[in-house]
């Protein structure tokens, strides 16, 4: 592989012009693509297999034109101090909202709260629900300002109006933050390399990568049901990984000019090494993102791969437009220890080899930090090793109080309508209005549909926690009903949760006795069974990824401890991340910090997803770090100086990386959507846990108590895998002048 992505790297730079007209067309070709592209509906939130998704397709199939997927909101109004919402002036206040919102094109229904029994039995909130022909995203403009109109005139009368519901649901935003981590990306590559120049290469290259990323992203929303945080997900990844992969190779280039090389071999011998540890680093990022799948969860699955696809670019670009980039560069990027001119360097070259173009190797710098750290811990392995441990086990332990939910309007800001309309309906109507279970009784096969109704009724009726239970409503045809339950309870608590889990086992009763089935959907019984789909899926998923990625890196490091120890490092790190994760979002702790107004569960989708992409991103730094050691172990180095090899050479490059990949992940915490800035704040501080702690702490540790048993491999597993050549060993054996193997050809012909 080395040889292949080594001559890929020299045919780039010589072929600059060519290689960068095609990535500013594959540009141009997204961006029409996107601009052109039809806005994008809804996104298909389908959970097949789950008993919440099969009643929803029954409602479907047995209700038919009742807009089951339909937007809906609910306005909700409160009395003035001292009055009631059946006083006469704001009862008639009411019936005009509610006439005015029965007027919009796009309106299906509008229930009356005085003839609805929407009203408190204190009398002073009521509510009145809107439904919607179309889905939220596709609602026009102008009903969003019908619905917002008929409140502010109801506000004008004297009434508190709030709008709960999706009707109002907007695309989230991430806020300036996002801006300021590109921002501290770049000072970090210019503190790094030192030079603009160099610096500025990496974080074009990324911008690139992710502008075609997200334009395809786009440009297929509408035909692929992609939703906003799709793209979202895509930017934050792969701006964070195009980074990292740029400063990878453009960081080894420095080095071998460090050499004395020519540019054009650097930059073959760049991506040849570096190169190929990028290409392997990428594979274990795409591996567990498309291993989403395995969760059976379509849109979980969408956006795995729209991420992954976006990845995969960026190693493309790392290979080809970084080398490209650097071709016309020039001597603006300078060799590892020399200044460039930020620093203070001379300026344009005095000297006659300069002039020439011949190029002045570096003096071999003192010791910098990660070789001080890297002797340090190769001398007290064990006490280093037990205290990343301990120190990781014990930011782990809130995650033994892990609760798991979705977010709801409880969840939003304060300062939205949604979450106020929110708490209004829990101060008139109690905790779980806002969490209603829709139970959906097939009496298809029974002989007295109407007494099977009334059973399921009665029996819900008898269960512990049940607030109110309305009739049953069957469909035209008799032989199915909705029964409407409101639990005592509010939706993301486990008091729900064993509700529904009664009603269903109440169900299972009746189905036997008299063959109707009793099914529960809604929202709320959606996101109990997303749940417990994404914690059964939780093991497999684990045991897959780690799996397929350990075998990758057996392959990469040709030993069987390493990987091992890779993996289990992960681990350490993605419980320590969703312990911190806890603490902040679910135990409150510096919430105000991160701008989490309310506390409650955490998503229940993070666990897995951080398995996911955090043991992707994870193993970037893993391949990075410890093929320089192998590097140098296989040419004659002892463990112990092979581990301070290669923190000479990459533990300064991987702690920017991890820096940038930190300040890529903390600008998505200030998002508006409560999702993304739960992600981006798990993928910070796992960076941080994996990077700080686990690669360069705890990794040299491990490899200096196990020694030269850390690069064991049987000799029948060594012969049957096959040689990747990461280290880029084909590069030294067949030419090791400064030239590299052409260029020594052609100096024996001369």
């Amino acid at each position: 592989m080395a040889t292949f992505l080594y001559k890929l790297g020299r045919l780039a730079f010589r072929r600059r012009h060519f290689v960068a007209l095609i990535w500013v067309a594959l540009l141009t070709l997204a961006g029409v693509g996107a601009a052109s592209a039809p806005t994008a509906g809804t996104t298909s939130f389908s959970i097949p297999g789950t008993e919440a998704q099969k009643a929803f397709d029954l409602l479907e199939e047995r209700f038919p034109g009742t807009s089951a997927d339909g937007a809906t909101a609910r306005v909700v109004f409160k009395a003035p101090s001292g009055e009631k919402m059946t006083d006469a002036d704001n009862k008639a206040t009411v019936e005009k909202a509610v006439s005015d919102l029965a007027d919009g094109t796009e309106v299906a229904s509008v229930a009356d709260p005085y003839t609805g029994n929407a009203v408190s039995k204190d009398g002073t909130i009521a509510y009145a629900s809107v439904k919607y022909d179309v889905s939220g995203m596709e609602l026009e403009d102008t009903t969003k300002d019908a619905l917002e109109d008929a409140a502010q005139q109801a506000r004008d009368a004297g009434l508190t109006v709030e709008i709960g519901g999706d009707a109002l649901q907007a695309v989230p935003h991430t806020g300036t933050t996002e801006i300021i981590g590109i921002a501290v990306a770049a000072v970090v590559l210019v503190i790094t390399f030192g030079s603009l120049v160099a610096a500025g290469l990496p974080l074009l290259t990324a911008l690139i990568g992710v502008g075609i990323g997200v334009a395809s992203i786009t440009a297929l929303a509408s035909a692929l049901e992609l939703g906003s945080t799709t793209s979202i997900l895509a930017m934050m990844i792969g701006l964070a990984v195009g980074i990292d992969y740029a400063l990878f190779i453009v960081s080894r280039y420095r080095a071998e000019l460090a050499e004395g090389r020519e540019r054009e071999e650097a930059a073959g011998r760049a991506v040849g090494t570096a190169g190929s540890a990028v290409v392997f680093a990428g594979l274990t990022v795409v591996i567990a993102l498309v291993g989403l799948a395995v969760v059976n969860i379509p849109m979980l699955t969408k956006m795995g791969i729209a991420a992954a696809g976006t990845v995969a670019i960026a190693v493309v670009i790392a290979l080809t437009m970084v080398p490209a980039l650097l071709g016309y560069a020039g001597r603006r990027v300078k060799p590892n220890g020399a200044k460039g001119r930020l620093l203070g360097g001379a300026r344009k070259g005095s000297d006659k080899s300069e002039r020439e173009g011949a190029e002045e190797p570096a003096k071999q710098p003192k010791d910098n930090l990660g070789t001080r750290w890297a002797r340090f811990v190769v001398r007290r392995p064990l006490a280093v090793l037990l205290l990343g441990v301990i120190g990781l086990g014990a930011a782990a332990l809130p995650a033994a109080s892990l609760e798991l939910g979705l977010p709801d309007d409880g969840s939003q800001p304060t300062s939205t309508t949604q979450r106020r309309a929110y708490d209004l309906l829990s101060e008139g109507f109690g905790p779980g209005f806002n969490g209603p279970l829709m139970v959906v009784v097939d009496a298809k096969g029974s002989d007295a549909p109407d007494q099977v109704f009334t059973d399921v009724s009665d029996e819900i009726k008898g269960l512990d926690g049940v607030m109110a239970v309305t009739p049953p409503a069957p469909n035209k045809s008799g032989d199915t009903a909705t029964i409407t339950v409101v639990p005592d309870s509010k939706p993301s608590s486990v008091e729900t949760e064993d509700l529904v889990h009664a009603i269903r086992d109440a169900g299972a009763g009746i189905e036997a006795d008299t063959g109707a089935e009793t099914l529960v959907t809604g929202s709320t019984a959606m996101n109990i069974d997303v749940s417990e789909k994404l914690n059964d899926a939780l093991l497999p998923y684990l045991v897959l990824v780690v799996g397929l990625a350990f075998l990758l890196l057996i392959v990469v490091f040709r030993s069987i401890l390493v990987p091992l120890k890779a993996a289990l490092g992960f681990l350490l790190s993605v419980m320590a991340a969703l312990g911190a994760v806890v603490a902040v979002f679910q135990w409150g702790w510096l919430s105000g910090l991160m701008g989490v107004e309310e506390t409650g569960p955490v998503m229940s989708m993070m666990p897995i997803f951080m398995v996911g992409v955090v043991f992707g991103l994870a193993m970037d730094y893993e391949v990075f770090l410890v093929t320089r050691m192998r590097e140098a172990y296989v040419h004659g180095e002892t463990p112990d100086q092979a581990v301070v090899t290669g923190f000479r050479h990459g533990a300064r490059v991987v702690t920017a990386a991890a820096v940038i990949m930190m300040a890529v992940f903390a600008g998505f915490i200030g998002s508006s959507e409560s999702m993304v800035k739960m992600i981006g704040f798990g993928l910070a501080i796992a960076v941080f846990f994996d990077a700080f702690v686990v690669r360069m702490a705890i990794v040299p540790a491990v490899l200096a108590l196990l020694g030269k048993k850390a690069w064991w491999l049987p000799k029948w597993l060594d012969r049957a895998l096959p040689n990747v050549d990461v280290e880029g060993e084909g590069l030294r054996t067949a030419g090791d002048g400064k030239g590299g193997p052409d260029e020594d050809r052609e100096l024996v012909r001369t």
